[in-house]
């Protein structure tokens, strides 16, 4: 997926102090074009969710078993192999057969952890039987003995996408500060229902692209 230009520029590098409430995460934005963008993505963040609180029981898991099948054609159960998925919220697709199948094959299954809100998350081992916690925000999470692990692939939930490949989710901006202090940068898969495709989120500077984006409908798009 090419990326699209959206007419949204950074500011340019000025060591002026007048600049320093521009800056957000290190990164210096023009406020008005940061507010524009969080206008728009609060908007179409509501949209989104909105279709989707207004999905069938029924269609919510044939569109979660779609993707299971298309991740089982993605990402092969290789014994060893580190991926890091999410416990389902707020109706996301839900993944746990995945998760059950990679367990099963010796793939050491994660999940992230919001460890104090506003901070990078962290991942810890997760299996069938393993020890379950309420998080922040009563997610559960594998208990805090569980190995804390770095991801080579991590799967990740979105409400929206664009056709550069950047994820919208839920606001809270934990996938983007986590991915950009992950060193080696894992392989990032973005999945969704299939009304989630934008002409653009408007990405700023902070703003990570997923690899791909796979779909309920089918389809998968990966970014070039």
């Amino acid at each position: 997926m090419a990326r699209r230009r959206t007419g949204i520029m950074p500011m340019t590098d000025d060591s002026s102090p007048c600049l320093a409430h521009r800056l957000v995460d290190g990164h210096p934005v023009d406020p008005e074009t940061a507010r524009d963008v969080a206008r728009f993505r609060r908007a179409e963040r509501a949209r989104l969710m909105a279709l989707r609180r207004a999905m069938s029981v029924a269609e919510r898991a044939d569109a979660s078993a779609a993707l299971v099948a298309g991740l089982r054609q993605l990402v092969p159960l290789e014994p060893g192999r580190r991926v890091a998925l999410y416990w389902p919220i707020r109706g996301e697709p839900d993944l746990r057969a995945w998760m059950t199948d990679a367990d099963a094959a010796g793939v050491e299954v994660l999940l992230p952890v919001v460890v104090e809100k506003g901070a990078p998350l962290i991942f810890r081992r997760w299996n069938m039987g393993c020890d379950m916690v309420r998080g922040i925000w009563n997610i559960p999470v594998p208990a805090e003995d569980a190995a804390v692990r770095q991801p080579e692939i991590v799967i990740a939930p979105l409400l929206g996408a664009d056709d550069a490949g950047y994820r919208l989710g839920n606001g809270g901006g934990y996938y983007d500060r986590t991915l950009a202090r992950l060193d080696p940068m894992p392989r990032r898969i973005g999945v969704g229902f299939s009304d989630a495709v934008l002409p653009t989120i408007y990405p700023m500077p902070w703003d990570i692209p997923m690899d791909e984006i796979l779909l309920a409908d089918g389809s998968h798009r990966t970014r070039q």
